[in-house]
């Protein structure tokens, strides 16, 4: 059964809290939140003015917030972009950090992504080969405490459905699947039916976004993602 939810991180361009984005989830008679980590501390997120949660707070104390409001976290989004070396260095504690969190919340799935341009000096290849070694240290953390990790399209990797493709078939686990995404696939120029299609049997979560004919006409084809939509969901 398909359930509707909504991403805190709309309410990023509002300067709005997490706690302004989940009254407006009940408000609307939704029932599932998504939210982005923070690794750390941001000052802007402590004075009110960021919808992110950061990985120091207590999981059990926003567990009973979010019941109180009959709300659940759908996904927790850990996206700091996974290939490449700094993926390595950064990446990979920021998604295992991320996933003990979900745990504690009974949250089912964390995403990741790749970063908007391609690594200087590297070939798929390469890319490919890091990005599967970081892949790996996260997927041993996911089947321990049980969380699905995803892979978003956002970048020029992920939104090159053959090396899609080459990484969910190398790992073959229940623990790697596609947060399928329609606005960055679709501002990337490609269909995103037809990406989905070719992916569809790793789908297991989704942000849907339709893009303006103004952002298109802009910059469709020369960019691969977009943070909110005209209606964001």
């Amino acid at each position: 059964m398909i359930e509707l939810g909504l991403h805190t991180d709309n309410w990023r361009a509002l300067s709005g809290s997490f706690q302004a984005a989940c009254e407006a989830a009940v408000k609307h008679g939704l029932e599932n939140i998504e939210f982005a980590a923070i690794h750390g501390q941001y000052f802007i997120q402590a004075m009110g003015y960021d919808p992110s949660i950061s990985l120091q707070s207590n999981p059990r104390a926003l567990r009973k917030y979010l019941d109180r409001l009959g709300l659940r976290v759908s996904q927790i989004d850990g996206s700091y972009p996974m290939m490449g070396p700094d993926g390595s260095t950064f990446g990979v504690q920021y998604a295992q950090q991320t996933i003990r969190f979900a745990a504690e919340l009974d949250c089912p799935m964390v995403d990741t992504v790749d970063g908007a341009l391609e690594i200087p000096g590297m070939n798929r290849d390469q890319v490919f080969r890091i990005t599967c070694d970081n892949y790996r240290q996260i997927l041993s953390w996911a089947e321990d405490y049980g969380v699905i990790v995803n892979v978003e399209p956002h970048g020029p990797y992920t939104t090159d459905v053959d090396f899609m493709i080459r990484l969910f078939e190398y790992f073959d686990s229940e623990y790697l699947r596609l947060n399928m995404d329609t606005g960055n696939t679709f501002i990337a120029g490609l269909d995103p039916v037809e990406y989905l299609r070719q992916l569809r049997k790793y789908l297991s979560h989704a942000h849907i976004k339709d893009v303006s004919q103004n952002l298109a006409a802009a910059v469709r084809g020369e960019e691969t993602g977009i943070a909110v939509s005209e209606v964001a969901v």
